[in-house]
């Protein structure tokens, strides 16, 4: 099953409990799915692929790169990772579906929600009012919890920080909003304002995500599922370890694998193989160092390659109304991660780390 198809079964087991293995039969779903929970289907599938797009991006130059097999959120089916990458992906993917939502909901793709009108005509501060078309953040926010949070059915302390993971990611793109306002006045004098809240674009989401990822908390408790007859004792335990935690905080369980290593079993790829940027124009201090953390770090070396890339150049308006551009082909150098030549040892584990650290 291919990234997409997976996805679509991921949104069709989020929504209507539809097992993951005979979710892909979307044709059956869509003859009849009623027409409102079709049109949030849609939305929250775009909303999920704009997470993980986002995620792909912000790790882009990183040890661990958001992976294909990120796309699998549910805890059941044996997959049972809760670390501080995985709490990025339930966040970010929270985040996507409620963004999509709320933007299609104030953009009256939704028969039954439009803009959030609840403040109109009241007086927001000194020399405005609310006005204009604020964001419907709530109706976003509501049903994004009817799907998203519908992959978590367990009770054990795994489930539990995929919820609040999700929560932190929907609490992001209200901490995102921003204040826009429209002046009024005679010859533009600006003598009052109406104003409206607005989505942020979803960039500055994933970047404010990013820092909680950064600063993330370990959750110490036990993490074993829950036995039979013992539901109320485990609420309390996950209760006990919660309470000092911000909702708005990202907490993982699990310590994160070596991502240097390719592991099947764990999903990990390692780096060999992995382009990084060594050189370009406006480069930040973290792309200029990427060769360092994702080969040398890792006890490989660079290698460069010199490859032909092919793009669209010299491009034209015709009227009316087609560009047509030709095709142009240049020779660039990239660069790769590659295993150390013969009789080189390679850094090991703890040489890795010490590096890491200095860094």
């Amino acid at each position: 099953m291919g990234p997409l198809n997976l996805l679509t079964a991921v949104v069709l087991s989020m929504c209507c409990h539809v097992p993951l293995a005979f979710a892909w039969t979307v044709n059956n779903f869509l003859m009849t799915g009623p027409k409102a929970f079709l049109t949030y289907t849609s939305s929250v599938q775009v909303g999920a692929r704009s997470g993980i797009q986002e995620c792909k991006h912000q790790f882009m130059l990183e040890k661990w790169n958001c992976p294909e097999s990120t796309l699998q959120l549910s805890t059941h089916n044996g997959l049972r990772s809760a670390t501080r990458e995985t709490s990025f992906v339930h966040a970010i993917s929270a985040a996507g579906v409620m963004y999509t939502l709320t933007k299609n909901c104030s953009m009256g793709d939704f028969d039954n929600c439009g803009c959030d009108d609840s403040r109109i005509g009241q007086t927001g501060g000194r020399g405005w009012i609310w006005g204009g078309c604020s964001d419907n953040v709530a109706f976003g926010e509501k049903i994004s919890k009817q799907f998203v949070d519908a992959l978590e059915d367990g009770h054990d302390s795994r489930a539990a920080v995929n919820l609040h993971n999700n929560e932190a990611g929907r609490l992001a793109i209200k901490a995102t909003m921003r204040k826009a306002c429209k002046c009024h006045g005679v010859s533009g004098s600006c003598s009052i304002q109406t104003c409206w809240m607005q989505l942020a674009d979803f960039r500055e989401v994933g970047n404010y995500l990013k820092k909680k990822h950064e600063h993330a908390k370990k959750l110490e408790m036990d993490k074993k599922p829950a036995k039979a007859g013992n539901s109320a004792d485990n609420r309390g335990a996950i209760a006990h370890a919660f309470r000092s935690i911000p909702q708005t905080e990202l907490i993982y369980l699990e310590d994160s694998p070596d991502y240097c290593i390719k592991n099947k079993s764990l999903g990990v790829h390692g780096t060999e193989g992995r382009e990084c940027v060594k050189a370009g124009n406006n480069l930040s201090q973290w792309e200029k160092k990427s060769c360092r953390r994702l080969c040398h770090d890792c006890g490989l070396r660079v290698v460069e390659k010199r490859v032909e890339v092919v793009s669209s150049c010299h491009c034209k308006f015709h009227w009316c109304c087609t560009v047509k551009c030709e095709k142009c082909t240049q020779i660039v150098t990239k660069y790769y991660c590659a295993r150390q030549e013969t009789g080189r040892k390679p850094l090991n584990k703890t040489k890795r780390r010490h590096r890491a650290q200095r860094h």
